[in-house]
């Protein structure tokens, strides 16, 4: 299946953002045994390069680990050597030209119109609407109507409860961060991670 084919189809993009790479591998391994597969590790974790690639390496391919917050296209080179599956930035960034020209799947964060057919006209694979929250699930179902095939991917502000409203507006996937990850990336409760893993997974019914 292609990454969108895989995001459609589990639904939830668990994002990452920790104090440190072992940090960021112990939320990686507690949502993976929890049930989340698709993942980013933001470069906003220092040694994020580092952990993706420990992470790369532990897994098999059906658990999907990208890097997230790609800016620069130097970063694009690390985190593709590093053998991240796809990458994700919060705009049409250097690092996102440099994704599609490595041909790495890209996330590409926009929030308008124009923004979304620029991103796709790039080549990103989806457009990550960012931040989602700023207008709601009404407003994605509102791009939705002249844009029917653009394929979104709601990112921001996305909790267990606005989720499947996301789903239901049009969104192939949400990407979540602050409300799964809690304080997890800084040292947190791993088991109230994997209960928080567990209420989105109800919630999308995945």
């Amino acid at each position: 299946m292609t990454l969108l084919d895989e995001l459609r189809e589990r639904k939830l993009l668990a994002i990452i953002r920790a104090d440190g790479p072992d940090t960021a591998l112990a939320c990686v391994r507690t949502l993976v045994d929890a049930g989340i597969t698709a993942l980013e590790i933001s470069l906003t974790t220092p040694g994020a390069v580092d952990a993706i690639a420990k992470a790369r390496s532990e897994y098999d391919p059906s658990v999907l680990i990208g890097a997230g917050t790609v800016l620069t296209a130097a970063q694009a080179d690390e985190v593709a050597a590093a053998r991240a599956g796809f990458v994700v930035t919060p705009a049409i960034t250097r690092g996102a030209h440099r994704a599609v020209e490595l041909g790495l799947p890209l996330l590409c964060g926009a929030l308008t119109p124009t923004e979304i057919v620029a991103a796709l006209d790039l080549g990103a694979t989806a457009v990550k609407i960012f931040p989602a929250k700023l207008h709601g699930p009404g407003y994605l179902r509102e791009l939705r109507a002249p844009l029917p095939d653009a394929p979104l991917i709601a990112v921001g502000g996305v909790d267990a409860v606005s989720a499947p409203q996301y789903l239901s507006a049009g969104a192939l996937a949400v990407g979540v961060g602050s409300p799964l990850l809690g304080d997890a990336g800084t040292g947190g409760s791993l088991a109230e991670l994997a209960i928080r893993a567990g209420t989105f997974r109800t919630a999308l019914n995945v």
